[in-house]
């Protein structure tokens, strides 16, 4: 690894460690076993959608005899629209309870051409293909160089979407009120461009605006930002989350949030080295 690509991981590793330590300074409750499971259903989309400018630029460059690795797929938010387009898609996902949402999805617009590898990435067993797809995934890896080593030797180009800026509405809202100080980020696009630029990479980077991403209720919203606060049920920072949500949560469409201004992720694709 040369001095300049290695300054840059450690540069991303070390902005990911310090995120996850303030979450460990103030967190009340510890991750589940499976950090996905309460809220996996959220995820499950239609992959006939339209709309979604992300999915859009995708679609743009799949080609039908494509085969994508989907890494951190999840419940199929992209997996499964791939599928319809491409001639493969293999969905690379540990959480169980996302699997069951890619299984369900799979199974009610009856789509077949998906390999699923229950495993985080790098997996054991080796797979090629043309495209790696990583979607919202790196933000809280410390050895996300590792990832996209990993991804550049199994296929011929990769695809990033990743958050131009800003945390999770719920952290960038509330973190603040309820912790008392700001949340520190993990690394975004900006840092990823300087990953990529110090690995050689000549990437291309399309933004597009993310839609907003409402919860069904009020209460789910809540359990949310219990969640992604690190709350205890019934604790005083508890409590004003609790207040805090009532005074400022507003309902559009069906949906709750807590701000309904757009923001934009970026869509970054690059050639792997041959």
């Amino acid at each position: 690894m040369n001095a300049d690509r290695a300054v840059a991981a450690e540069a991303w590793a070390e902005r990911v460690r310090t995120a996850r330590a303030q979450i460990d300074r103030v967190r009340e409750i510890e991750d589940p076993e499976d950090f996905y499971g309460p809220w996996a259903k959220r995820f499950a989309q239609d992959p006939r959608r339209s709309g979604d400018a992300a999915l859009s630029v995708l679609l743009s460059i799949a080609e039908s005899s494509d085969a994508w690795i989907d890494i951190g797929a999840g419940g199929g938010r992209y997996t499964l629209p791939l599928a319809l387009a491409v001639r493969r898609v293999v969905a690379v996902e540990p959480s169980a309870a996302m699997l069951e949402v890619l299984r369900a999805g799979m199974a009610e617009h009856d789509i077949v051409n998906v390999e699923i590898v229950a495993e985080p990435w790098p997996v054991s067993s080796p797979i090629h293909a043309d495209v790696a797809l990583m979607a919202h995934v790196g933000y809280d890896i410390d050895d996300f160089a590792g990832v996209l080593d990993a991804a550049e030797a199994a296929v011929s180009s990769c695809v990033v979407i990743m958050r131009s800026s800003g945390a999770a509405r719920i952290n960038e809202v509330l973190w603040p009120l309820v912790h008392s100080e700001p949340r520190q980020s993990y690394p975004m696009l900006p840092e990823l461009l300087e990953l990529l630029a110090a690995r050689g990479a000549e990437p291309k980077v399309t933004l597009v605006d993310r839609g907003s991403w409402g919860y069904d209720s009020r209460e789910q919203l809540l359990a949310a930002g219990r969640r992604l606060l690190y709350l205890r049920p019934g604790s005083a920072k508890e409590r004003l989350l609790e207040r805090l949500v009532a005074e400022r949560a507003t309902e559009r469409d069906g949906s709750w949030d807590l701000d309904w201004t757009p923001m934009q992720d970026g869509v970054v694709t690059w050639q792997a080295p041959t």
